[in-house]
């Protein structure tokens, strides 16, 4: 390994990068894309039973009420039902009793029987009915730790509702006038006006892929340890389902002759610490023999043949990898997926994007400058006309002169009412102290030092002329000299630089004459106060809570945060911005080269580089077009995971920082809502479930996964050399805001409907 490869490793490339399951993409209600169809129960992207039930009851809830002034029309189909609900799992089954309860005729369409996907749960399997406390709306309740009494549990909460239940598999759904049409396989169209989709995530099993994985020999479940008692049994997986397989058939009252555990990462990252000891704890003993860092070439009638070349002697084999989820029924439907888009979508995002890049184009290299149409040039005649009667210098002119020097004043506008409205919304949306006061903090830097000071106050400051002598005078001709474009103004556009630090910022740094008052605010500002705030609060302290472009993120952004992939690929495009702040230091030293020795080569090279490639590729196409046109495509962080000179810089910085979330891994379910709502593509699961404080440098604190996380294992926090946390005050989960828990030791040291088709 090279220094290049060992300085990625350290930096990023150390951390897990698992990707996100695609699900359909749904509201705050369960509602889809289609009207009149709902998701619950993990579909919805909680694999809780207790959640399960509550989503089935609210569903449920909410479709009754909305039928009760949408009475039937009397050119209806004559076996037109209330609700169709397909699944007849715990959440299904929860709202096909609150449909009943409240008087909707159903129907439950389901392929086998009723709590099939809990009947084939291997024997004695462990069950999570967290949280504890939680009381799940409707009838059909819980409190069973285990697979045969929560099934008997279940049964006996539906025994004696007479519930029509109709053994089908349902192929499409699709609208027809005021009701929808569900097509089975085999059997006679259901008509109803609302439909639950209660279907979980029990697909097809993934496959491995690999020649004779058809074999007899090969099994996706284990029904019961006993039955392979004496048998020399290979397990491929390593999520909780392999490891809970490998500890009931490695256990000593099994007898199993030989069990092996295969998995081709290099370590159990993502399944529960507790499953993880026990496995370590086999391995030990010499009752299993964990294979890892492995993959599986083939599977012969006898024996599994490993990439490494290995012979693994087998009567069974079970690929424990995971299911599929039953997407294919919301294609048919055109129900909208999570990452994927339909031609409607992909539309708006082109023609969104077209209007950023013709807007930074505008601004970047004066397109349509001279338009009759174009805002600045209005104003410019408007000052014109100003001048022309001698008109006070009052804030009015001072907003003429101010537009007239170009487009970037009314970007700049545009920019701030979006952080605004689009904010607002998020704290309307996201009810959390964290949430508020981070938008809040963020709405005010955008609307104070990013555009009141230096496209209003200062120009009305320098009109009336308060830079024209003494003091003000002397710091004025340091950090904001003559305009060469207007006469009469000053470079008042540099007091971005107050907030947005080089190298993001580079004009105050990069300019022919050296700005002492900049060069010096710059220095401190990157050097002194970003490492600091950096260390203490990490990186999202600044990405977060001051930067321009996280404010737009953070609020224009917010509802399109599960749209970032995720990846190894992806993590190692995120040195993009590793090279663009090499870029930057080069131009820096060519600069300070200059400056110090008059060599015109260096100047002349740095203004070539910084005119004919900073600025169209770094300013205009990454920053610009491509960071604010992908907003609706790939989130709101595009330029800041990827590009970001100062973000790379940062990065450094906070592989020293002690800040970290923190988790506790007892209580994470692996359900990923953490990771899918990252926008900076961080696999937050692969920690949480280890119960290990997270620290990719990555993260920007936006609280996304704090705050879903349906368990409240995830707080933000500090931990010293010594493995100790502090946690921050500031609450960001709104679970733990509801228990108001804290949280206990760790073991390790430590959207809208309208949404939807976009």
């Amino acid at each position: 390994m090279n220094a290049l490869s060992r300085y990625a490793y350290w930096l990023h490339l150390k951390w897990p990068a698992g990707k996100v399951e695609r699900l359909p993409r749904v509201d705050d209600t369960g509602r889809t894309s289609l009207a009149g169809v709902f998701v619950v129960g993990d579909l919805a992207g909680v694999p809780l039973l207790k959640f399960a039930l509550d989503t089935g009851a609210a569903a449920a809830g909410r479709i009754a009420d909305e039928l009760k002034s949408a009475p039937t029309q009397a050119t209806s189909p004559k076996d037109l039902v209330d609700v169709a609900i397909l699944g007849g799992g715990v959440a299904g089954m929860s709202a096909a009793l609150e449909c009943q309860r409240r008087g909707l005729s159903l129907m439950v369409v389901e392929p086998a029987q009723p709590f099939s996907t809990i009947a084939a749960f291997p024997k004695g399997k462990p069950i999570f009915t967290y949280p504890t406390t939680m009381t799940p709306r409707g009838q059909l309740q819980v409190g069973a730790t285990v697979k045969e009494e929560l099934l008997a549990e279940l049964r006996h909460g539906v025994a004696g509702r007479d519930v029509l239940l109709t053994v089908a598999t349902a192929d499409k759904i699709a609208r027809a006038h005021d009701h929808l049409v569900i097509t089975l396989a085999d059997h006679a169209p259901v008509r109803a006006r609302r439909v639950i989709l209660a279907i979980g995530r029990t697909g097809n099993f993934r496959r491995l892929g690999v020649a004779g994985e058809d074999l007899p020999l090969v099994s996706n479940r284990l029904i019961d340890p006993a039955h392979h008692h004496g048998e020399r049994v290979v397990i491929v997986g390593g999520g909780d389902t392999a490891l809970e397989a490998a500890i009931a058939l490695a256990d000593p009252g099994t007898r199993a002759a030989s069990v092996t555990l295969v998995h081709r990462g290099a370590s159990l990252a993502r399944a529960k610490p507790e499953n993880v000891a026990r496995v370590e704890a086999l391995v030990a003993s010499g009752a299993l023999t964990l294979k890892l860092g492995q993959r599986v070439a083939r599977i012969d009638p006898s024996e599994v043949v490993l990439a490494s070349g290995e012979r693994l002697p087998a009567d069974t084999v079970f690929s424990l990898i995971g299911r599929e989820p039953p997407l294919d029924l919301f294609r048919r439907s055109g129900i909208a997926l999570q990452g994927e888009r339909t031609r409607r979508a992909w539309t708006g995002l082109t023609a969104f994007f077209v209007a950023a890049t013709v807007l930074y184009a505008m601004k970047a290299f004066g397109l349509f400058g001279s338009a009759s149409w174009n805002p600045a040039t209005i104003a410019r005649e408007h000052l014109v006309d100003l001048q022309a009667n001698n008109a006070p210098r009052d804030l009015w002119y001072t907003l003429a002169a101010s537009a007239s020097n170009g487009i970037g004043f009314f970007i700049s506008l545009l920019y701030c009412a979006a952080v605004v409205v689009f904010g607002l919304d998020r704290i309307r949306r996201r009810k959390t102290p964290y949430v508020r006061r981070q938008t809040y903090t963020l709405i005010a830097f955008q609307l104070l030092p990013l555009f009141i000071l230096p496209e209003i106050l200062l120009p009305w400051l320098g009109h009336h002329g308060a830079f024209d002598s003494g003091i003000l005078k002397d710091i004025a001709d340091s950090l904001f000299p003559k305009a060469s474009y207007d006469a009469n103004g000053r470079e008042y556009w540099r007091a971005y630089g107050f907030i947005l630090a080089w190298p993001l910022f580079v004009w105050n740094v990069f300019t022919a004459e050296p700005l002492t008052g900049w060069l010096v605010i710059s220095l401190i500002q990157t050097f002194v106060v970003i490492p600091l705030i950096v260390w203490r609060w990490g990186k999202g302290a600044y990405c977060g809570w001051v930067c321009s472009c996280g404010a737009l993120a953070e609020t224009l952004g917010d509802r399109h945060r599960d749209k970032m992939p995720h990846g190894k690929s992806l993590n190692r495009l995120n040195f993009l911005g590793q090279a663009i702040l090499a870029i930057a230091l080069v131009l820096l030293i060519l600069r300070v080269v200059a400056w110090s020795t008059g060599w015109a080569w260096a100047g002349a090279s740095a203004d070539a580089a910084l005119t004919s490639g900073w600025k169209p590729f770094v300013d205009f196409t990454l920053a610009g077009a491509l960071g604010t046109g992908l907003y609706f495509g790939l989130s709101g962080r595009t330029w800041c995971r990827f590009g970001c000179p100062l973000a790379a810089l940062m990065h450094i910085y906070a592989r020293f920082s002690r800040f970290r979330i923190v988790a506790d891994g007892k209580k994470c379910i692996s359900c990923n809502a953490c990771t899918a709502t990252c926008h900076q593509g961080i696999d937050v699961m692969s920690f949480a479930s280890r119960g290990a404080p997270m620290e990719d440098p990555q993260c920007v604190r936006c609280s996304a996964c704090v705050s879903a996380c349906p368990t409240g294992v995830l707080a933000f926090g500090q931990v010293d050399r010594k493995g100790n946390v502090s946690l921050d005050r500031l609450a960001a989960s709104a679970v733990r805001l509801r228990e108001r828990t804290a949280l206990p030791p760790l073991s390790a040291p430590a959207r809208t409907h309208d949404d939807l088709q976009h």
